[in-house]
């Protein structure tokens, strides 16, 4: 579409014109998301609501995100491997593996097997993708 297609469509969509200074490749995300919006409905307020709070977190703090998603103190993770069981304690800043503390689990891993893994992975943690359903 050109600029004017956009900005019939900006006007059908937001019941004003849009300001001059955003660019074509601006408006056409802006557009999308509202076309989409009308059809499927708004985000719940929760979702906004974090999305408010990550907007207004700090440059260079630690993400709210990560700290929801951090497991409790004291969570023990464990895996069978090479014939051995390893278990793991989630410290408050950090994970303890057999009397020593390490700043993550992939550490651990590599320690464990020798090659550098995925930490989360080794232990099960990551969320397999979802297949798409034809």
């Amino acid at each position: 579409m050109d600029r004017r297609a956009l900005e019939k469509l900006w006007r059908d969509l937001f019941d004003r014109i849009p300001s001059p200074a955003l660019r074509r490749e601006i408006l056409i995300p802006i557009l999308a998301y509202r076309i989409q919006e009308n059809a499927f409905g708004r985000l719940r307020e929760s979702t906004a609501r974090k999305l408010r709070e990550f907007a207004e977190e700090p440059a260079g703090s630690p993400r709210l995100g990560q700290d929801a998603m951090r497991p409790r103190t004291g969570t023990r993770y464990v895996r069978e491997y090479d014939g051995k069981l390893h278990e793991v304690t989630v410290l408050e800043s950090g994970y303890e593996y057999q009397g020593k503390a390490y700043r993550s689990l992939t550490e651990i891993t590599k320690v464990i097997t020798g090659a550098k893994w995925s930490g989360p992975a080794f232990f099960g943690l990551k969320r397999k993708a979802r297949k798409a359903i034809a």
